[in-house]
């Protein structure tokens, strides 16, 4: 093992459970580190259910095209623990390495001196404190889960704050509806700062609204204050500071466009960024986010697929993720009719049955897997009852080089459109047996 996986399977110990949202730990370990979140560059803190990380690649890499060095948290990791921490420099920065990292961490460690306390707390303890020692111009700060208790909450005035799509997940820790959800979600929120809020179901606008009005944030909400659309296979987007003619995002499927239009409102809304048209231009057309509608072309597994076929790699997990993802095959269908066959791996405390339905009538087939390592997997075959239950014909398999071999044996009309999707953990293990890990 690494010095910093080493560390976190050492840390995992401090605390009884995974999740345990509140942030007194945070304060006393931040504390005892000095503030370093009072030393940080300016913060645009991102919250949300979907599209978090990709709006966080869209805003990366605009800030990126005009010259700014950017931070960037974000969770999980799909193959390094690394990947997690991008520390701004010339060009696209760059990871933290195992050294900078493993360093950090044992340093909160030490100020942790054994008290109970999250791994994602002293994973972002840590993260913090590399930001604030390393000059940058921005810091581009992803939600764990929630927001008015998560751990990345400690930012007294981000320069704005951003709340993506917000849909029914970790129900258990966030509450038992839309709404209850989206107004923890909401606790990013802070006074006088710009709130951009991307377009939501009308119970979870209704909560953010709320809360933006009770601590008086400045509200900007898609589809009033600002669109982004695709007409011509172009992005435009309009707010009252104009229009913007943009190339289609480098990212595939129409949700990327509603993705980057939430992005650009964030950046448009915080003047002090001031950041020239080509920027976005050039940003919107270069950023990338692994894992999202990735066409695997070349690889190990890439390989293993039947001849002629496609390899796509999802890691959507929720009833809105596969909507989106449902709906940008359907946008491949019509360029180019293939058979789809999903191979899917889903942990039990996701909504496997709201997932699947989305691909009803659009995949011929489903292959279903357990993933590696995750106590919490379900089992294929119940993955394969569900997608049964739906109407999609199913059976399961061992794992993804058997499911690959089995749809070699399809009789299928033509080479089929592959989808691998469930899980942002199924999709790091197969970027790391595709050989094509996150750079």
């Amino acid at each position: 093992m690494t010095s910093v996986d080493s560390v976190v399977a050492r840390l995992t110990a401090l605390h009884p459970k995974l999740i345990d949202l509140s942030l007194d730990r945070m304060w006393r370990i931040l504390a005892a580190l000095g503030h370093p979140e009072r030393s940080l560059p300016p913060v645009i803190h991102v919250g949300g259910t979907n599209g978090k990380g990709s709006t966080i690649a869209f805003m990366r890499a605009i800030l990126e095209a005009a010259g700014r060095r950017v931070h960037v948290y974000t969770s999980p990791h799909l193959v390094r623990f690394n990947e997690r921490f991008r520390l701004g420099g010339e060009g696209e920065g760059r990871l933290a390495s195992d050294e900078e990292l493993g360093a950090a961490l044992l340093e909160c460690e030490r100020a942790n001196a054994g008290a109970p306390i999250t791994v994602f707390e002293i994973t972002t303890a840590a993260g913090l404190l590399l930001f604030a020692r390393h000059p940058a111009d921005a810091l581009l700060l992803e939600v764990g889960l929630g927001g008015r208790l998560d751990a990345t909450n400690v930012v007294e005035r981000p320069l704005a704050a951003v709340i993506t799509p917000v849909s029914f997940d970790h129900a258990e820790h966030l509450g038992d509806s839309v709404g209850k959800i989206a107004a923890e979600k909401a606790g990013i929120l802070k006074p006088g700062v710009p709130a951009i809020v991307a377009a939501q179901p009308r119970e979870a606008l209704a909560a953010i609204a709320r809360q933006a009005a009770r601590i008086k944030a400045p509200i900007r909400i898609a589809g009033e204050d600002w669109t982004a659309t695709e007409e011509r296979g172009r992005l435009v987007y309009q707010d009252d500071d104009g229009l913007l003619d943009l190339p289609a995002p480098k990212l595939y499927g129409r949700h990327q466009f509603e993705n980057a239009g939430v992005a650009i409102a964030a950046l448009r809304a915080v003047g002090a960024l001031a950041l020239p048209p080509a920027a976005f231009e050039s940003g919107i057309a270069k950023a990338d986010w692994p894992a999202r509608m990735q066409r695997l072309a070349h690889g190990r597994l890439a390989a293993l697929a039947p001849p002629g076929s496609e390899l796509w790699l999802d890691g959507g997990h929720n009833a809105d993720g596969g909507r989106a993802i449902a709906n940008a095959l359907a946008d491949l269908e019509e360029r180019v009719s293939r058979p789809v066959v999903l191979v899917i791996g889903m942990l039990s405390t996701k909504d496997c049955e709201g997932f699947l339905k989305n691909f009803a009538g659009l995949a011929r087939r489903v292959v279903a897997l357990p993933i590696p390592r995750q106590e919490k997997t379900l089992p294929a075959d119940l993955i394969a009852d569900i997608a049964r239950g739906v109407g999609i014909p199913a059976q399961g398999s061992a794992d993804v080089e058997t499911a690959l071999a089995a749809i070699a044996r399809f009789d299928l009309e033509a080479p089929p459109r592959i989808l691998i999707t469930g899980s942002l953990y199924l999709a790091g293990d197969v970027l790391a047996m595709n050989g094509t890990p996150p750079a």
